[in-house]
């Protein structure tokens, strides 16, 4: 198994399966979570493989997208592997990462850990947050025509996992529920220190966005 071969033709596999992904889901989100993982494991004992397969495909079928399923992704990334002639003792571990990473209310524990899954985990969080994570949020908003902010609709911050996904709260109240959150969930000190300039980023953004909604100078 040539892996450098296999990396590339993964990145081929997610950039035609993701071409008319909503922009906060596409490949482009795939790429900067690949990017990071990359340079986050740089300061880990991982398997950088791993470490790649697991950013490359750990959103090739959000279950936001595929009515709430969570079997669809794992069982796309399984049989894309087996295609690649790839080991199962890595699939597995590639499932486990794409099993565990989600956010989803922040409710859930993790029922698998590895550093490759700390490191892929982190990439996905910073991705979320900053001035990224912003436009994201904002755009996922839009596409699933939600209110941008609403005074009267306060954050709900316990939430149960079903809850969460359901959620059709406006895009502000999400920062609260979970872009905020992120920075005290990070698992490796790379991911840490690069949450905490993101994290400020955010308190700045919404500071801004509530004197200009509430008319203040």
């Amino acid at each position: 198994m040539n892996k450098q071969q296999v990396i590339e033709k993964t990145i081929a596999f997610v950039k035609e399966v993701l071409k008319n992904a909503e922009g906060g889901h596409d490949w482009f989100h795939i790429e900067r979570v690949y990017k990071n993982s990359i340079l986050i494991a740089k300061s880990e004992e991982v398997d950088v493989f791993v470490v790649a397969l697991g950013a490359l495909l750990h959103d090739i079928a959000d279950s936001k997208f595929h009515n709430g399923d969570e079997t669809v992704g794992p069982k796309v990334a399984t049989d894309f592997l087996q295609s690649q002639q790839v080991d199962s003792v890595i699939i597995e571990h590639v499932v486990q990462i794409i099993n565990n990473i989600s956010f989803k209310g922040g409710k859930v524990i993790r029922t698998f850990s590895s550093k490759e899954l700390d490191v892929v985990q982190d990439a996905d969080r910073l991705d979320a947050i900053g001035a990224i994570g912003i436009a994201r949020a904002i755009n996922y908003g839009g596409f699933k025509n939600r209110v941008i902010y609403n005074p009267d609709i306060a954050p709900d911050l316990n939430m149960t996992k079903e809850e969460y996904k359901k959620s059709t709260a406006p895009t502000i109240n999400h920062f609260y529920e979970k872009l905020l959150l992120l920075k005290d969930k990070m698992n490796t000190e790379t991911g840490k220190q690069l949450a905490k300039q993101r994290h400020e980023f955010m308190e700045l953004y919404l500071e801004q966005f509530y004197k200009e909604w509430n008319g203040e100078v």
